[in-house]
């Protein structure tokens, strides 16, 4: 059996491409491993969104390409965004690649396989605005309690920062009976975290229904049994309608958690950047979500160092985050690309000002951060065990974090947790990004 194994960097958008893409192969008979010495192909799932995912992906290709003189490697495949960015640079570049498949080409992957099997290279940069093929398999890679359901692929909301509508296309929603399909599969392979995925979920079946229905399509993911939580990710502050707010409200399995991601608060930069939005159009929104979610997570990230940002913006976009405490937030520094509006724009500034001026908004952030995991100190949430650290401890995290990007709950216990399920712990210390718990006593449960 030939070897087969991949590296899939950046969003879980590009993950769950990867997952299809290993799918197609396990059921053409290629075995999948994790040991990337041992593997005859290699597969490097690449990002492209900022410079350094793009310099993550270049150095994670030239580490794998190097395995052709130490280890099995036969053949290096470089897929994602990258190579549907730069195919023939990276070709150049690096003369150990055997192939490039773009973002529209992976459900070739076999076909491309074939073609350098044959000692040529290939290079399949294909058509972005492609239609989901709902018949490919998909060999889930996540640990099995939890997967990623997208509910859509591209995006149309050109921000002139961003280059992914160039990789992925225009926003295409998938038909709502294909996604409770695919979710039933997940549920009856064990899956008890879903996580509902999109460019921009917010935007799901405008352009199939003539509507939104993200509140629609929660409402039926949440029939399916089995489903322990329901989480959905990169929600469009502007585009958060009432009913999906009502649905999120309604239903104890699906997370109150809403994963925008803002970037700014200077109507300026707003403008600047193509939002659809204002600072008082989204501080409404925030407060709308609370009035009808007092318990709602606000997740959001932002971007420092825009063209034409000035201190004013910085101390709009301070006053902004002190007033809203954000439960999580994250900060980028705007990362100049070629082929988008914002890289023509005046005002561009050197990278030591925009790491200051990161760091400043962490610093506040971290300040917010530890007053709201303090607050939890002496309360019980339902956690879900992902992994043993060391003898009686092991880690975790609540319906109010994400896997990865969040919260870590570290639970000190005698008894043996299963990895995977679910558990009411007592929080009783924290710091800025973690919670510390215990069992063993008595209690009322407050998830």
């Amino acid at each position: 059996m030939i070897n087969v194994a991949l590296e899939s960097l950046g969003c879980s958008k590009n993950l769950v491409d990867a997952e299809i893409m290993l799918g197609i192969l396990k059921d053409r008979g290629f075995n999948y491993i994790d040991d990337f010495e041992e593997a005859d192909i290699i597969i490097v799932n690449t990002c492209g969104f900022i410079e350094s995912a793009k310099e993550e992906s270049i150095d994670t290709i030239i580490n794998y390409a190097g395995l052709k003189e130490s280890g099995n490697l036969k053949k290096l495949v470089v897929t994602g965004c990258l190579a549907q960015r730069y195919p023939d640079e990276l070709m150049e570049e690096i003369p150990e690649i055997d192939a490039i498949v773009g973002t529209g080409s992976y459900q070739n992957i076999e076909d491309v396989l074939d073609e350098i099997n044959s000692e040529h290279k290939a290079k399949d940069v294909g058509e972005i605005n492609f239609v989901f093929d709902e018949t490919l398999p998909r060999f889930i890679t996540t640990p099995r309690y939890m997967a990623y359901l997208k509910i859509g692929e591209g995006c149309s909301n050109r921000c002139t920062y961003c280059i992914i509508p160039k990789l992925r296309g225009d926003y295409r929603s998938r038909p709502m009976e294909d996604i409770i399909n695919e979710a039933h599969k997940l549920a009856e392979s064990g899956v008890r975290e879903l996580v509902v995925i999109a460019q921009d979920t917010t935007k799901y079946g405008i352009d199939l229904y003539g509507r939104q229905r993200l509140g629609d399509l929660l409402e039926e993911l949440e029939k399916i049994e089995g489903f322990h939580w329901i989480r959905v990710m990169y929600m469009y502050p502007e585009t958060i309608d009432e009913k999906t707010i009502e649905v999120i409200s309604k239903y104890d399995n699906i997370a109150s958690y809403f994963d925008m991601p803002i970037q700014h608060s200077s109507n300026k930069i707003l403008k600047l950047m193509n939002r659809h939005t204002t600072r008082e159009d989204i501080l409404n929104k925030i407060n709308d979500i609370r009035s009808k979610i007092p318990n709602a997570t606000l997740r959001t990230t932002f971007i420092v160092g825009f063209p034409g940002e000035t201190k004013e913006d910085i101390e709009d976009l301070k006053d902004f985050i002190k007033k809203v405490e954000f439960d999580r937030l994250g900060v980028f520094t705007y990362s100049r690309e070629e082929d988008t509006p914002a890289d023509k724009l005046p005002g561009h500034m050197d990278q030591e000002i925009m790491d200051e001026r990161k760091d400043v908004i962490m610093m506040i952030q971290q300040d917010i951060s530890l007053k709201k995991n303090r607050e939890k100190i002496g309360k019980v949430y339902e956690t879900l065990i992902e992994e043993k650290v060391e003898d009686k401890v092991y880690m975790g995290r609540t319906i109010f974090d994400a896997e990865e990007i969040d919260c870590q709950v570290y639970v000190h216990t005698d008894d043996d947790l299963e990895i995977g399920e679910f558990y009411d712990v007592l929080i009783n210390d924290a710091s800025e990004y973690d919670l510390i718990g215990g069992m063993n006593y008595e209690y009322e449960s407050t998830k």
